[in-house]
């Protein structure tokens, strides 16, 4: 199925000039802490968790108005003490109190424990970028303190929509410089 990305910046295939393993990544299916845990042992933190109205880009992939509020879940994840992924989860702020209540009780628990067991849940195809401020996610990895330095400025991310009973749920994650690193010293996809 062809997919044109909705907003500007974000392609429907991870962006050319990043390597094989970032491309794997950026479009691995199923559950991202899956994937992460081969690596080590993953650690998640809550970042934040709040209502805020939603970006004219995240307005955009939810279907939604530019002046609708969200539930916001913003997280951080590390392997083995190493700085990996944040990660930012939006609903509109009825959905989280409704269909998608589940996600405002997780805690550090991971966002994969709702959204995998559920046959009534779709997902989107991702759409990948390099993320840059001021969009949303880049606002959540400077929140996380995890803000690279400039020359290592190159911050793969990717998102996607699930939907329930006509409800979105969008997750958007970034990779951060430390998990490349990480990648190389145990490769173990």
């Amino acid at each position: 199925m062809k997919h044109d990305p909705i907003s500007p910046g974000w392609l429907s295939r991870p962006p050319p000039k990043l390597d094989a393993v970032q491309k794997y990544w950026l479009s691995r299916p199923g559950p991202l802490t899956q994937g992460l845990r081969r690596q080590g042992q993953v650690r998640i933190q809550v970042v934040g968790e709040f209502a805020e109205v939603v970006s004219t880009d995240e307005a955009l992939t939810i279907r939604k108005q530019a002046n609708t509020v969200v539930w916001v879940r913003e997280i951080f994840m590390s392997i083995d003490g190493t700085p990996a992924v944040v990660a930012r989860s939006i609903t509109p702020l009825d959905a989280s109190r409704s269909v998608w209540q589940a996600m405002r009780q997780l805690r550090t628990r991971p966002l994969a424990d709702i959204l995998y067991h559920d046959p009534a849940i779709v997902r989107s195809v991702f759409e990948s970028c390099i993320a840059k401020s001021p969009m949303p996610i880049f606002k959540a990895v400077a929140r996380a303190g995890q803000l690279p330095p400039p020359w290592q400025a190159t911050l793969p991310t990717r998102r996607s929509v699930f939907w329930k009973n006509g409800q979105p749920l969008q997750v958007t994650e970034c990779f951060l410089p430390a998990f490349w690193s990480q990648l190389l010293r145990h490769p173990k996809a």
